[in-house]
């Protein structure tokens, strides 16, 4: 059986608001974010994109080598991270719990293409990233994955399936290493 492919007639699902917002934010994103890099600009970096309406916590940090694709696909808690060159691909929503680390130059992507069908139309997959989690350096977050409280992704690890909570994850792609046992808590 043969199919041909044509992405002539592809369609997104992007409304002209939307690529508006986009272009805004890119223009914001270069000259009143991305410029402000010192620890000093913490609190601004978080009110610009809360003007974008991100759902962010004023004790989360953002860097400003971070790049978001919209911000108001963004959920960020308490205390969170987003690490030097992290890239949030958020087509679809990004959520991160309290306490959690995505290090340096770590890629979370949740959106994805149907290649089941001949127009490749686009798929919004959210990512969920739970409570006290670490993402190290380097990874990469697949669309529509749930990682749980307290787990590790080791560096330079790619997430295709979700990560049960407290279990230390690494490799391409990542799999399971052992469980997470804070000191004080074994048994």
């Amino acid at each position: 059986m043969k199919t041909e492919i044509s992405i002539k007639n592809y369609k997104h699902s992007f409304s002209l608001g939307n690529k508006i917002s986009r272009l805004v934010w890119s223009i914001v994103y270069l000259c009143l974010f991305r410029p402000f890099s010192s620890r000093l600009f913490k609190y601004w970096r978080v009110f610009i994109l809360k003007i974008f309406k991100a759902d962010i916590q004023w004790s989360s940090h953002v860097y400003s080598s971070v790049k978001i694709w919209a911000p108001w696909n963004l959920k960020l808690g308490k205390y969170s991270t987003l690490g030097p060159f992290v890239d949030c691909y958020n087509q679809g929503k990004i959520e991160i719990g309290d306490n959690t680390v995505i290090s340096q130059k770590s890629y979370m992507c949740a959106s994805s293409h149907d290649i089941s069908d001949p127009l490749n139309n686009l798929i919004l997959k959210p990512i969920k990233i739970k409570d006290q989690v670490w993402i190290a350096a380097n990874s990469f977050i697949g669309p529509g994955i749930t990682i749980g409280t307290g787990a590790v992704v080791g560096a330079t690890s790619s997430v295709f399936s979700n990560i049960e909570e407290w279990s230390v994850v690494r490799g391409n792609p990542a799999q399971f290493v052992k469980k997470r046992i804070l000191r004080g808590n074994e048994k």
